[in-house]
């Protein structure tokens, strides 16, 4: 298996670009399955999750070309409501083909979808959502949900999550009448979601809110469409100029979406200036602040924005306190951060601490999932001495390009096979 291999305690400086987002084109690639009409879509991340997604596509009949960041998608032969197992259980994502495949077929059969471990992920919010509309479910092995029609409905989400809502937009625009979805996520790739399905011909307002609106028509058409800019990636890399004391500019940065990262990064003293399209990290003015950090409901810090915090909290003066109530598996990379000399423990499976400043030095650690991983590529930045990264393919699933944009900036890494 390949590693990392990274040499820290240097300071980086100049400009990293932040590429289209991995959360914005999983539903998007599955959102091309509601209509038979070509599909155009810009801006697309080179990362293993949007090749693993292009596969499943293409068994179940899909032609498909992704070439310099542009996919073109053609489900016109796409004749199986059956995703391939093997497939469907490496990526997390492909859960997203449940509501364009029931609403495409009237039947989707899949398992489980596989993923990152940060905890239970269960399904239920999915399936509750789709029975609402019409659907029956039936789970052994084997995830099967089929309906003779999809109709319109009064949905509560029985969880805010973010996919559960996706697929619910998606079974939802061609079924006969009006939805309303109470208690809908609305992250910035659920917008993006939205946007893209309107691009298609179909009827969705409240675009942003908690309450979607949606009139649903006999089918969509084609479209050309750029999705956003990652935000999560934006995040890490602001999280990795202030860990290393590094003055950088962030580009192809959306302010809108990362206005609670923001808030945090000042609470905790970060120094940044914040443009329309990009962020500048400058030398810290002060020390940097420990500071309770919290996962919460969009517009709220979101889950994916908090692991990249712990680094920069071994280097706050002070005692900071990691809250993950959304997943109880997600805070491993406190492990991996105490083998490089953090002085970090975990509470219990939803909170961990971590005191500081701390001095942190060069070892072997291992990436648990695509955040986790990106922790630790910044930590190892930080500390004195060689780190050596395993289970890298979690954060080439996320991260485009992610060596030579760090060498571009000045980074000693290298990736060795």
């Amino acid at each position: 298996m390949a590693t990392y291999k990274i040499r820290g305690g240097r300071e980086l400086s100049g400009t990293v670009t932040v590429g289209g987002s991995k959360n914005a084109i999983l539903p998007a690639m599955c959102a091309t399955l509601l209509t038979k009409e070509v599909c155009v879509i810009r801006n697309v991340p080179e990362i293993s999750d949007v090749y693993n997604l292009k596969i499943i596509l293409e068994k179940l009949g899909s032609k498909v070309t992704f070439e310099d960041h542009v996919l073109t998608i053609d489900n016109s032969a796409v004749d199986s409501f059956k995703p391939e197992a093997e497939l469907v259980k490496k990526l997390r994502g492909s859960i997203l083909l449940l509501g364009p495949l029931l609403a495409r077929f009237g039947k989707v059969v899949m398992p489980i979808p596989g993923g990152d471990l940060i905890g239970k992920r269960p399904i239920d919010a999915h399936l509750v959502a789709l029975e609402m509309l019409g659907a029956k479910t039936k789970i052994n092995e084997i995830l099967e949900v089929s309906a003779k029609k999809l109709s319109g409905s009064n949905i509560i989400m029985v969880e805010m999550s973010v996919t559960a809502t996706e697929n619910a937009i998606m079974a939802a625009v061609t079924a006969e009448g009006s939805t309303i979805i109470h208690l809908a996520a609305t992250e910035g790739h659920i917008q993006c979601l939205c946007h893209m399905l309107n691009s298609m011909g179909a009827l969705i307002s409240g675009i942003g809110t908690h309450d979607l609106v949606i009139t649903g028509v006999e089918k969509l058409h084609g479209t050309d469409f750029k999705i956003i800019h990652d935000n999560e990636v934006a995040c890490s890399f602001i999280n990795l100029a202030a860990a290393t004391k590094s003055e950088l500019t962030i580009q192809n940065v959306q302010p809108e979406f990362l206005a609670a990262a923001f808030i945090q990064f000042m609470q905790m003293n970060v120094n940044i200036e914040i443009g329309d399209t990009f962020v500048k990290v400058l030398k810290p003015k002060e020390p940097y602040a420990a500071f309770k950090i919290t996962s919460n409901i969009y517009p709220g810090l979101m889950s994916d924005y908090i692991p990249p915090f712990a680094v920069l909290a071994t280097q706050a003066q002070g005692t900071t306190q990691l809250h993950e109530w959304m997943y109880e598996g997600r805070l491993g990379y406190i492990h991996e951060l105490s083998k490089m000399g953090a002085k970090a423990h975990i509470i219990d499976q939803h909170r961990a601490e971590i005191s500081g400043p701390t001095e942190l030095s060069g070892t072997d650690v291992s990436s648990l999932d695509v955040r986790s991983g990106m922790v630790l590529v910044i930590a190892a930045l930080v500390a004195n001495g060689e780190s050596t990264l395993h289970e890298i393919q979690h954060i080439e699933r996320g991260y485009e390009d992610i060596v030579n944009k760090l060498k571009a900036i000045g980074a000693d890494i290298e990736r060795v096979e």
